[in-house]
């Protein structure tokens, strides 16, 4: 199958068409996507200054797991409902450079989550060890590639 034809049967599914079709299935998807993004900012953001430091309490333990699992949940919900969002103009958005903006910051973002877990960092800092170099550092970059897909995300609406 060619690109195009991906393109073209992506867009002519029938999750694609109930959005253009049904302006409340639409509406339902977009608000499952913002609630996701919400998901994702509102627990990782404060979890990535608790790990560089800028936040003394409470401790990672108390708080780390909690969060990094809201936001977790938060990506999962995002990334499906964006998908089926973006099914309903793929052509359109793959041309939007906001968009491949967007895209490649959450892919970053997600290879700077796994790079961490599969460090070992992450357990321990959340069983109670210090946040190492390694563990700010990651946390510094999730702040901002998440911050910078937010933005992206909301720069394709102007594009």
């Amino acid at each position: 199958m060619s690109w195009p034809d991906l393109l073209q049967w992506l867009a002519g599914w029938p999750g694609a068409a109930l959005l253009r079709r049904f302006s409340i299935a639409y509406l339902f998807v977009n608000a499952a996507h913002i609630l996701g993004i919400g998901l994702i900012v509102g627990a990782i953001l404060p979890l990535d200054l608790r790990l560089m430091g800028l936040l003394r309490a409470p401790p990672v333990p108390a708080i780390g797991p909690f969060l990094s699992r809201a936001a977790a949940c938060g990506v999962v919900l995002a990334v499906l409902s964006g998908f089926w969002l973006f099914t309903v103009r793929p052509a359109h958005y793959l041309a939007n450079p906001a968009f491949l903006i967007k895209l490649a910051l959450i892919a970053a973002a997600i290879v700077n989550l796994g790079y961490l877990h599969m460090s070992g960092a992450w357990g321990a800092v959340a069983t109670g060890a210090p946040a190492g170099g390694l563990v700010r550092l990651c946390a510094f970059l999730s702040f901002f590639l998440w911050l910078g897909a937010l933005l992206a995300g909301r720069w394709i609406g102007f594009l």
